[in-house]
């Protein structure tokens, strides 16, 4: 590598900083057959010292090798400079120009900071200025470039003419750093506020303009370049964080625009070689002697200047890049990554080597999300162009695992660049990913992140579908699709859906797909065909053409095909992904709403026709109708009647009316309703058609059950049959009488009688007690909903009342009822009915409902919790892995006793019950939180706002009665030495954790809990004459772990009252009791309690000074799983400082990571 010669004018022999060059970094000064990369199998282990230059010097490889090989020819000393032409005069909103006489100890080193982080005026006009003031004064003007680097670190400190004269680089560097205010911890690159934030790009933008604007003169003057790289290689080594920081932006912002630079002289040399072949072929005449000379002069001194561009490269990269890619402070390595990425893009021809991206594959591993980003998006920007994967086949074979492992990373934005970096891979690399690659893949299209899932989406299409389904272009138009290649793509789609195994619901992969092939999907007419296709055979010849088409859909195919189709109709009606897919967006745009509603037109206009052909041929099968029901929940049901559609409606009608009819399934006959719903309309046109078909339908279903009602309640017997078909149509009912108000046909009074011979007798079969229960709770609710206005009698107000005592009277038989299912309705059933008849039904101005408050009876109440005891808090079996038809069974169960729970809390929360019942719930809170806890802790934090002194004693009233439970089962002998009372110590101490950070708040409360404890403990005395403990002593233990939440004095005061206590206990003449012991020491005031940790122990913050050594042993262990490490990863650097060692240490330094094992090595072979 060339050595950096400094300038031998006058100027630039007295400048210190050129020394900086050999004595800041000793990178700098290696020999000039050195080059910039270090080959895979070194290590760059010039991080463990500075004597490691020469294992640098060794280095082969690089780019610029051929050309660096040669002997360097020393700088001339002043160049004559091609200078553009620059202004004379200052523009507008400029900074004024330092004249030549201004004396050296008036400099104004703000000058060009201020100009710079104001940005208002033009950076060129800027540069320019400071290029006249450096021809005018070389040392003045360096020096001011010098300080405004200086000033971007945030110093405060200036370097001096004195200082720039008799001091070295690192004594100036040392200077700096003994006067750099590290108290705030930030600086311009890091501070806030809208005014630093700009600062960076305006910073960035200087550094580019320099070099620009520098590019004909002073870039090949040894003097400012050469010592600018010295600056900032030197402070790019400093401990100080914000000096390392800025240097190094610095520094590879210098580099990079030095890149574009080497990229134009390698241009200029190519022509200069064509136009130097052209004039020597031409004939002896026509040949001009003093053209081919200039030629050669120009070559000569394009050959020198790229010489010398290539040593500032090198040096820039040895001595910064090569050190700090590795440093401790992500921004600084991610700004390494994303400048060298910059490199291989922009100069490929020397860059995309794999000494080069030796530095990206291993930074890949990085610990920290914006690193690792960094690098995908450079290798994004590589892998996008076919004519430089060529290039990366060696880099691909050895990171190709790790790119294809980063798919699952923790960080979704680090995944989602992942996944479209393979997808560029699987564009441009035909081969390169084999199938069990792309199967690690596969199942990211089921993600919950949106973003994550549609970047997998579109490696799926190109994967499967791309090749098979691909449109070309005829005339720069894009020819559409052909129906063979729709049929293809859905087949395609449903192999990989029903095969793959993945995923139980479409929508989620349709929502994938659907920025990549949305408009495949949105092909109904192609979907709606293949669901209607009559022909059954295997295959068959389209017309016109000898291509055979995919073969028909089998049943599980045209299942989730329907489902697919349903999906993509949602997806275009409402324009957002299905429930439980994260994304960031808020709302649609403007040209997207248009689109919606365009889309909404097209797929009501072409599936209002096809709907009832599509219901016809599938209603026989359930899993199949229940979907096709729904897609009437999407359309824009107005074209019924502006496109005169009514006879569409008709056939659609009948069909919905078959469907009910013929299923009795819950999902079926719930989609059924909802679609009648939609269309029972008053504003609607068609209302009075539909109103009369659903007139229809309810009239022969209740035919059916009066007549199937009558023949139960005269039969002592009915067959199979007979009870399905009750037990059918009743379900039939209960799903519209949800739905749809059906009091005109007045079944409250038939199911009423037939709940009450179910109670009396026990004769009638739970499947149809089920489905009466229903019934008659959706009866009495539509019945308020007709007396919620005010014109509602006494008269009508009672009757409805006493229809309801009737039925909640039934639901509490039924709660002991022996089937489980019956049980459950029952309770939810009252749950909800002494919920909605709760005094909260009279709020907001409706007190003439006060007549149907209803106060449950103890014995009901008693019911309830009994009933919660014996069905949710009950041990469930152990779950397997989740796939086994046991362990979705008892998921549902534990969802439904979930259900039962938040019906429960609820009735205790508005007042229904006495609050004094959430002590049963509460006192589980420990034994069942990973099923229960959210809702208990909901509950109790809600019970606390209610009054937080009755829940204080809630509290400590449930464990008591767990204390007394234990107490009776075991004994009062070896109490606490039990598990069950290891268990009540951890429910004590999480009941304790909720009293939260707010102690002078809870100090009355906490008092008052002890003080009531400590009466429990005591309250049942030995008999007489004996020594034994009271039998509730032990209870001083749960109550020691409400202790730290007491104030020294409460602590004081509890020890009094307590030692009052117990002299009216005779005491054991052994000594004190083990529990009053326990007690007592939680008492002392050396205990941790909240008061001593926030007001006895102020924190000092000095002490955040010591945070780095605690943060850098969490980072060494946080991210095993994000950065799954090879066998051999870079070592990690030791931060060598320009900063005298011997010093005082600074504040804040960085500490270094531990050391790693060598270098991945990347051979051919």
């Amino acid at each position: 590598m060339p050595t950096l010669r400094p300038s031998s004018s006058p100027s630039s022999v007295s400048s210190p900083l050129r020394r900086a060059a050999g004595g800041g970094q000793r990178g700098l000064s290696a020999s000039s057959s050195s080059s910039v990369s270090v080959p895979y199998g070194e290590r760059d282990s010039d991080h463990t010292s500075q004597g490691d230059s020469d294992s640098l010097s060794a280095d082969e490889g690089s780019d610029f090798e051929a050309s660096l090989r040669r002997s360097v020819k020393k700088r001339a000393a002043k160049r004559p400079l091609r200078t553009t032409p620059v202004a004379k005069h200052p523009k507008k909103g400029s900074r004024m120009v330092r004249g030549h006489g201004q004396k050296d100890s008036e400099l104004p080193a703000s000058d060009l900071f201020d100009a710079v982080k104001a940005a208002k005026s033009d950076m060129q006009s800027l540069v320019d200025e400071w290029l006249d003031s450096y021809k005018q004064d070389q040392d003045a003007g360096f020096l001011e470039l010098v300080n405004f680097f200086i000033r971007s670190c945030g110093c405060k400190g200036n370097v001096t003419p004195e200082m720039f004269k008799k001091m070295s680089n690192s004594e100036i560097i040392r200077h700096l750093t003994e006067q750099f205010n590290e108290d705030s911890g930030d600086y311009p690159l890091t501070a806030p506020g809208p005014s630093w934030k700009k600062f960076q790009g305006s910073f960035c933008e200087f550094v580019k303009t320099l070099v620009y604007q520098c590019q004909y003169s002073l870039l090949y003057d040894g003097f400012p370049m050469d010592n600018l790289i010295s600056l900032l290689t030197g402070l790019s080594d400093s401990q100080v964080r914000a000096f390392r920081h800025t240097s190094t932006l610095a520094a590879m912002k210098l580099m990079t625009s030095l890149v574009r630079v080497a990229l134009q002289l390698s241009l200029h040399k190519d022509n200069n070689q064509r136009q130097f072949e052209a004039e020597r072929n031409k004939g002896p005449g026509q040949r001009a002697p003093e053209r081919l000379e200039s030629l050669l002069e120009k070559r000569k001194e394009l050959q020198e200047h790229q010489e010398e561009i290539e040593g500032m490269m090198n040096a820039l990269f040895r001595g910064v890049f090569v050190h700090r890619y590795r440093d401790v402070l992500p921004e600084i390595r991610a700004i390494c990554i994303e400048e060298i990425g910059s490199w291989m893009q922009s100069y490929s021809t020397s860059f995309l080597t794999d000494s080069y991206l030796k530095y990206i594959g291993w930074t890949l591993h990085d610990k920290h999300r914006e690193v690792r980003l960094k690098c995908l998006k450079a290798l994004k920007g590589l892998y996008s162009s076919r004519d430089l994967t060529a290039r990366l086949e060696l880099f691909t074979s050895r990171f190709k695992d790790r790119m294809v492992s980063m798919v699952m990373d923790r960080e979704y934005d680090v995944a989602v660049e992942a996944v479209k970096l393979l997808t560029l891979i699987l564009k441009n690399m035909e081969g390169v990913l084999t199938d069990a690659d792309c199967e690690g893949i596969y199942p990211v299209v089921y993600a919950s992140n949106r973003a994550l899932a549609s970047a997998a989406g579109e490696f799926l299409y190109w994967k499967l579908f791309y090749s098979e389904c691909e449109t070309r272009t005829v005339g720069g138009r894009q020819r559409r699709r052909s129906p063979r290649a729709q049929r293809t793509f859905f087949h395609l789609l449903l192999s990989f859906f029903v095969e793959s195994e993945l995923h139980n619901h479409a929508a989620y992969l349709v929502d994938s797909l659907w920025d990549c092939a949305g408009s495949q999907l949105k092909d109904w007419e192609s979907l709606t065909s293949l669901l209607l296709e009559k022909d059954q055979s295997a295959c068959r010849v389209i017309a016109g053409g000898g291509d055979l088409s995919p073969p028909n859909l089998g049943d599980v195919q045209e299942s989730t095909l329907i489902e697919i189709l349903v999906s993509s109709v949602r997806q275009a009606s409402e324009g957002h992904p299905p429930v439980g897919r994260i994304t960031g967006r808020k709302g649609l745009t403007p040209k997207e709403r248009k689109i919606q509603a365009d889309d909404k037109v097209k797929l009501t206009e072409h599936l209002i026709p096809l709907l009832p052909q599509l219901l016809a041929k599938f209603s026989a099968d359930a899993e199949k109708v229940a979907p096709l029901l729904q897609l009437l929940n999407y359309f824009d049901l107005n074209i019924y009647c502006t496109r005169r559609l009514e006879k569409h409606l008709e056939l659609f009608l009948q069909q919905l009316q078959e469907v009910v009819v013929k299923h009795a399934e819950p999902a079926v006959l719930e989609a059924g309703a909802h679609a009648l719903y939609l269309l029972c309309n008053p504003e609607f046109t068609f209302f009075g058609r539909v109103d009369f078909a659903r007139s229809q339908l309810v009239d022969l279903l209740t035919d059916r059950f009066q007549q199937e009602l009558e023949e139960l309640l005269q039969s002592s017997f009915l067959d199979e049959d007979e009870v399905y078909s009750l037990a059918a149509t009743l379900k039939r009912l209960s799903a519209f009488y949800n739905a749809h108000d059906l009091s005109r046909w007045e079944l409250y009074e038939p199911c009423y009688q037939l709940l009450q011979k179910a109670v009396d007798t026990g004769e009638v079969p739970h499947q149809v007690i089920l489905p009466a229960l229903t019934l008659v709770y959706f009866s009495i609710l539509w019945t308020l909903t007709h007396l919620s206005g005010s014109d509602a009698s006494q008269k009508q107000l009672l009757n409805l009342k006493g229809r309801m005592v009737a039925f909640c009277e039934l639901c509490q038989s039924c709660l002991s009822d022996v089937d489980s299912d019956i049980q459950e309705q029952a309770f939810v059933l009252l749950s909800d009915l002494l919920l909605i008849f709760s005094p909260q039904m009279i709020v907001g101005g409706r007190d003439f409902l006060r007549p149907l408050v209803f106060f449950p009876e103890a014995t009901l109440q008693s019911e309830l919790a009994s009933f919660l005891m014996d069905h949710v808090f009950i041990q469930p079996g152990e779950l397997g892995s989740g796939h086994s038809q046991e362990d979705h069974l008892q998921i549902e169960q534990l969802h439904q006793r979930r259900r039962l729970l938040a019906g429960f809390c609820k009735l205790l929360l508005y007042g229904v019950l006495e609050m004094d019942a959430a002590s049963d719930v509460f006192k589980h809170y420990n034994k069942f939180y990973n099923d229960y806890g959210d809702i208990i802790k909901e509950t109790l934090t809600r019970a606390r706002q209610i009054d937080r002194s009755h829940c204080s004693r809630i509290l400590l009233l449930s464990l008591k009665q767990l204390y007394t439970e234990l107490l009776q089962e075991q004994g009062p002998q070896g109490l606490s030495e039990l598990p069950a009372f290891s268990e009540m110590r951890d429910l004590a101490r999480r009941f304790a954790l909720s009293f939260g950070p707010q102690q002078l708040q809870n100090r009355d409360l906490v008092v008052t809990l002890h003080k009531e404890g400590i009466k429990f403990s005591l309250s049942e005395l030995p008999p007489a004459g004996s020594s034994g403990q009271p039998p509730n002593l032990a209870f001083l233990e749960l109550l020691s772990e409400f202790s730290p939440r007491l104030f020294h004095q409460d602590k004081q005061l509890l020890r009094s009252y307590l030692e009052k206590c117990l002299q009216r206990v005779s005491q054991s003449p052994d000594g004190p009791w083990g529990p009053v012991t326990t007690y007592c020491h939680s008492l002392s005031p050396v205990e941790n309690t909240a008061e001593a940790s926030s007001q006895s122990y102020p924190r000092s913050k000095k002490r955040r000074t010591e945070g780095p050594s605690r943060r850098q042993k969490g980072d060494a262990s946080s991210s095993q799983e994000e950065s799954l490490q090879l066998n051999s990863i870079p070592p990690s650097p030791t931060l060598t400082s320009t900063a005298v060692k011997r010093g005082q240490p600074l504040r804040g330094l960085e500490e270094v990571e531990e050391e790693g094992s060598s270098e991945p090595e990347l051979t051919q072979g």
